[in-house]
């Protein structure tokens, strides 16, 4: 912590809120039977999007259109596949998913019936609390905020410009991030901030890999430090904090340590510090670190 150059920032559930809400839905068919199609397919999803989705959508559980899927899974980073007992296939996902023969990636998301594009769907989030500020106080610490995401370009540009992140990366598959992440960490120390299964790679693969303790399992497991009081991204800046905190008090305890060996040892090599007085004299010593590292429980923590 005390050395990160870069913080990778995800934009889903971390630079936002990750609360999302359908604002449209374009389709020639039943919009009823679009909501229960995507609430029986997202209920199987674990990305952040989906789970959103789902609560929005939970009157759809026991309708008309309910429907039992003969077999589903999920393709991370791009959407979730399943079919029905009749042998139809349905997808719902990214642009990902039909960019090779669909040209218009100015939708969230996109349902698709055997292929074919039934649906498109627009969706809203709301940026998190404390993300402008943060921004700004890493920038004056000399820490350069990156967002790397999956999402589209629009909604990524218009969370950085809300955020004042200058370097943004969108649209980004899995391994594409860890190939972006490798890249920042060949030039400084580099820290991601995820909490989704799709983040887990590039949280591994950081030189600091943050979470939170409200993120998938994954997320948490790949992670090396994960943030318990996750509404406030500020927190982010207590734990850079004491992270500095903490080094620097390393580094006095080793100077004290050494300080008092050096003077101590030839002393008593001569016969100049008699045993007892030499045995008081380092318990003293530990007595010394132990107190400046206590120390940091009552120190004040600034967050800026």
């Amino acid at each position: 912590f005390s050395s990160i150059k870069t913080i990778v920032f995800d934009k889903t559930g971390t630079l936002t809120t990750g609360r999302f809400r359908i604002s449209r839905i374009n389709t020639s068919e039943d919009p009823q039977y679009i909501r229960s199609l995507i609430y029986n397919l997202e209920q199987y999803s674990s990305h952040p999007i989906a789970k959103s989705l789902v609560k929005e959508l939970e009157a759809f559980r026991d309708t008309a259109f309910a429907i039992t899927w003969k077999s589903i899974e999920e393709d991370k980073g791009l959407g979730i596949n399943a079919t029905d007992s009749d042998n139809n296939l349905f997808s719902l996902g990214s642009f990902q998913m039909v960019k090779h023969f669909h040209d218009d990636h100015s939708h969230n998301l996109y349902l698709l019936r055997n292929n074919e594009l039934i649906a498109t769907v627009d969706i809203d989030d709301e940026i998190r609390e404390g993300a402008s500020q943060l921004v700004s106080v890493l920038l004056s610490k000399g820490i350069t905020p990156v967002l790397l995401s999956g999402d589209l370009k629009a909604n990524c540009e218009k969370v950085a410009r809300a955020t004042g992140i200058k370097e943004v990366y969108y649209e980004q598959l899995p391994g594409q991030k860890l190939e972006i992440i490798s890249r920042l960490s060949r030039n400084g120390n580099t820290a991601m901030v995820g909490d989704g299964i799709n983040d887990a790679p590039a949280l591994s693969k950081a030189n600091l890999g943050i979470s939170f303790g409200n993120a998938t399992h994954t997320a948490i497991s790949s992670a090396q430090v994960v943030l318990l009081q996750h509404q406030d991204l500020m927190i982010l800046l207590r734990a850079l904090e004491i992270g500095r905190m903490t080094y620097t008090t390393i580094r006095q305890n080793l100077f004290w340590a050494f300080f008092y060996n050096v003077i101590a040892i030839p002393v008593a090599a001569f016969g100049y510090l008699s045993p007892m007085v030499g045995a008081f004299s380092m318990a003293f010593s530990d007595v010394v670190v132990i107190g400046n590292s206590l120390r940091l429980k009552i120190r004040n923590i600034r967050n800026r």
